[in-house]
């Protein structure tokens, strides 16, 4: 069942679990809102490493990266990624990088 996510004054399409169905209507606004639907109040700096990353990886590939490439290409441990994305990286990460829901191995 398709939701909508409402950002300033734009409306976005999402599935139930708040995912864009659009990754091309993504902005740093849409990156917040979706933070904090996810429980993440303040993205810092080690938030968009992670959260730019998928994205650019998605653009170029047309799929989530890899948990093993994630870690690697951000330095930071699964651990570490759990404790920015409390919801893990598919769900929490990919989502607030503007991803349609993962159904690869991030």
């Amino acid at each position: 069942m398709a939701r909508t996510l409402t950002v300033g004054q734009v409306v976005l399409e999402t599935d139930e679990d708040g995912f864009l169905q659009t990754p091309t209507a993504w902005t740093l606004n849409v990156a917040h809102a979706l933070a904090v639907s996810e429980g993440v109040d303040d993205l810092t700096g080690e938030h968009w490493k992670v959260v730019n990353f998928i994205r650019d990886y998605y653009l170029q590939h047309g799929v989530a990266p890899m948990l093993r490439m994630l870690t690697r290409s951000t330095g930071h441990t699964l651990a570490e990624i759990y404790d920015l994305f409390p919801s893990g990286p598919a769900r929490g990460a990919c989502k607030i990088a503007g991803l349609p829901r993962s159904v690869g191995c991030v």
